[in-house]
């Protein structure tokens, strides 16, 4: 894959995971029935639903941000990894008779972000050195 390429995948895969992310803000902000409805089985409303809404807005900035993007792929991965662990453990694929449609928004969201992420792993790796989490660990053993 050529520079260019892969440049114009990142892009892809950006703008349709912030897209997603920025289009859901609506139902959260507004308290929806349905982002009340979910946020309430699983015991987050109303604080869980806005301060989600409000990391998945930071998610859709930062990832839309080429030297930031990294992270915002890495906070985009754990936040659709726990929207679908509450779809499988305790909403279910269906909610509300939206035929899976918030389930497969997440999956995608995951999937632009992990394919996102691998493809900046080198910077990934830079800002581990650079912490020092690295040595840390080294440490520890």
């Amino acid at each position: 894959m050529t520079l260019k390429q892969k440049n114009i995948l990142l892009w892809i895969l950006k703008i349709v995971a912030s897209v997603i992310l920025l289009q859901t803000l609506f139902y959260k902000f507004s308290a929806s029935k349905e982002s009340a409805y979910i946020f309430t089985a699983i015991g987050l409303e109303p604080i869980g639903r806005i301060g989600i809404g409000i990391l998945e807005l930071i998610t859709a900035i930062l990832l839309l941000i080429p030297k930031s993007s990294w992270f915002g792929a890495l906070l985009g991965i754990g936040l659709m990894l726990g929207a679908l662990s509450f779809h499988i453990t305790k909403l279910g694929i269906v909610v509300m008779n939206d035929n899976g449609l918030l389930f497969t928004y997440a999956l995608i969201v995951l999937i632009c972000c992990a394919v996102i992420a691998y493809l900046n792993k080198d910077e990934i790796i830079n800002f581990i050195n650079k912490t020092g989490i690295v040595k840390l660990k080294s440490k520890m053993q």
